[in-house]
């Protein structure tokens, strides 16, 4: 059984910072493509990061580029995203994505809100 559970989301104040992990079973991690999508309400699922198996290659949304992070530690299974200089437009809910071929899950999500 593939499991995928999202941790470090909170609140936090506007330039803030927070770190993401998303600890995975099931799944030989170091195969799969991981990525962070976020959902705000009212809006699209978006790709936030995504990293290859490797960690050797990212692809960031660009209203995040220089502030967000993505890494991953296939030791552990586990991906994470370092959130720096938060604005009240992050606020979402932040899904773990693992993706190979044509094989795709999910995790829970985790709910970030930026306000002061």
């Amino acid at each position: 059984q593939v499991q995928l559970v999202e941790s470090g989301g909170g609140l936090v104040q506007p330039g803030g910072s927070l770190r993401l992990s998303c600890a995975s079973s099931g799944i030989t991690f170091s195969m799969y493509i991981m990525g962070w999508y976020r959902q705000a309400p009212g809006k699209q699922r978006e790709l936030v990061a995504s990293i290859t198996g490797s960690g050797f290659t990212t692809n960031y949304a660009d209203s995040v580029k220089g502030r967000f992070t993505i890494s991953r530690d296939n030791a552990k299974n586990t991906v994470y995203l370092q959130m720096n200089s938060l604005k009240p437009d992050d606020t979402a809910v932040y899904y773990c994505n693992a993706r190979i071929g044509s094989k795709v899950y999910w995790g829970q999500g985790t709910q970030v809100t930026v306000s002061s």
